[in-house]
């Protein structure tokens, strides 16, 4: 993909940066050249984004020619209102608190060049605000109103507004940004698309081992795709890719989420999308749906504080405690006395309002069916930790814990029964990458839950399929992303 500096006038931009070509406002906006162009991300710095002015339009037709415009049009607009500009950036006190609390005077200007700050103390702030008003060069303007600092507007601003100290810092600023993506060497075809994988380097059950990732790189290049992986850190850069993979734990009030939104909203291919977070994150709306659909599933009760005393003649002891958001076992109970059982719900109920309470079916494994695009795909046995009910036995910290054996099994081998289930499951979620947990008792199967971020780890999952595995998972993105462009959407 090809940078183009689209400026007022080519002397508003004299820092020089290696491989960005330059181009005045009016000749990238008439100029058939640069309309008929494929694969182009635009930096915007011209000198004012008002409506209707060069810089709006800048934004808007590259939008329009399915370039990728830095800034969007979306964040102009935000940034001309300073209302707006202050509710958008409502969630950040606690940092601008503690970013801002040497300083001595009521007002305070923070410049933001390309998501940082010539003063290292202010990075922190400076990406953040960058983050959720992406534009290459900001500043942000602060009162002091008693003891608490509140922002009072953020602007874009033009390269003359860089003071020349900084002008250094800026180039190389710069050179970071657009240099951020790893270059493809001696490629003789350009990637048809972009793709990020979204990580978290320091979790300790990571949702794919760090071998998988690497396959699932490997497959994306090989389909023609370009891969990136990001961090929680990256927000900011969602409109460089053409699509996202989420390879992190999601939650919905968590940073995932927000990635998953914002890339949805930028028209990106999202796996997973935000609407399989959030229903797979809560058990008290899986619990409906699949009583609402008479998909078996153990006997359960929502429970809330004023019918504690249904449980035990429900559903005998012991019982599964569930709180709404538990994955990888983790808040999850078996409860055998009614003691534990008072003791545990209060402790529940103190997070949600509803808590699900199931049925104990102790079983040796449970089946994991994982579905994409409504169609399966792996099938594993996911035995119980030594010594445990679950299939993970967490420790006292966070990395201390044991998990059960996983053993592929292909789909021919697998119970039709199990496969048709977990297929008829997930479908009412939607077409993402699902993991549905099974408990087959006897001649009957039970749906456990559906899981938006199953795991797919080298020496587990992929043990039946190996490459090819990685290699379907990247093809059905590639197919939403030929289809989304054959569409016109971009």
């Amino acid at each position: 993909m090809s940078n183009l500096i689209v400026v007022s006038n080519p002397h508003d931009w004299p820092l020089n940066i290696p491989d960005i070509t330059v181009v005045p406002a009016r000749v990238y906006l008439t100029d058939p050249a640069y309309s008929s162009q494929l694969r182009v991300r635009v930096f915007n710095l011209c000198k004012s984004y008002r409506y209707q002015s060069l810089g709006y339009y800048v934004s808007l037709l590259a939008e329009a020619r399915g370039h990728k415009p830095f800034p969007r049009v979306n964040v102009i607009e935000d940034l001309l209102s300073p209302g707006l500009v202050r509710l958008i950036t409502e969630n950040l006190d606690e940092q601008i608190q503690k970013s801002l609390a040497l300083i001595k005077s009521d007002q305070f200007e923070l410049s933001i060049y390309f998501g940082r700050n010539v003063a290292k103390h202010y990075d922190q702030l400076s990406r953040q605000l960058f983050n959720l008003l992406p534009a290459p060069l900001l500043r942000a303007y602060f009162d002091r109103q008693g003891d608490q600092w509140r922002i009072r507007n953020i602007k874009a601003i033009a390269t003359s507004d860089i003071p020349l100290q900084h002008q250094g810092f800026v180039i190389q600023a710069a050179t970071d940004y657009f240099s951020g993506r790893k270059p493809w060497i001696q490629k003789q075809t350009v990637p048809r698309y972009d793709l990020a994988i979204l990580r978290d380097p320091n979790d300790p059950e990571p949702p794919s081992n760090a071998k998988a990732m690497k396959q699932f790189e490997k497959a994306a290049e090989n389909l023609g795709m370009h891969v990136e992986f990001i961090t929680r850190t990256d927000f900011g850069r969602l409109p460089e890719f053409d699509a996202l993979f989420i390879r992190d734990t999601t939650y919905v009030n968590h940073y995932t989420y927000r990635f998953s939104r914002r890339a949805a909203a930028e028209g990106l291919v999202v796996i997973d999308d935000p609407n399989s977070i959030l229903k797979c994150n809560n058990k008290v709306y899986l619990a409906e749906l699949m009583e609402r659909h008479r998909i078996p599933v153990p006997k359960t009760l929502l429970v809330h504080r004023d019918n504690v005393e249904q449980v035990i003649p429900a559903l005998t002891l012991p019982c599964v405690l569930k709180q709404p958001d538990s994955s990888f076992s983790l808040g999850v109970a078996k409860v055998t006395t009614e003691e534990e059982l008072r003791h545990k719900v209060d402790e529940l109920l103190d997070k949600s309002e509803l808590i699900v309470a199931q049925q104990y079916l102790p079983t040796e494994f449970d089946w994991r069916v994982a579905i994409l695009d409504r169609r399966p795909l792996f099938v594993c046995k996911y035995y119980m930790a030594p010594g445990h009910w679950q299939i993970v036995k967490h420790g006292e910290h966070k990395r201390d814990y044991v998990e059960g054996v996983t053993q592929a099994v292909s789909l021919e081998e697998a119970p039709p029964k199990v496969v048709k289930m977990a297929l008829k499951a997930a479908n009412l979620v939607g077409d993402g990458l699902y993991g549905v947990d099974i408990k087959e008792v006897g001649k009957r199967c039970y749906v456990i839950e559906i899981n938006d971020n199953p795991n797919v780890d080298a020496g587990n999952e992929d043990a039946i399929l190996q490459d090819v595995l990685y290699q379907q998972i990247m093809t059905v993105f590639l197919h939403r992303l030929d289809r989304r462009k054959q569409a016109g959407r971009w």
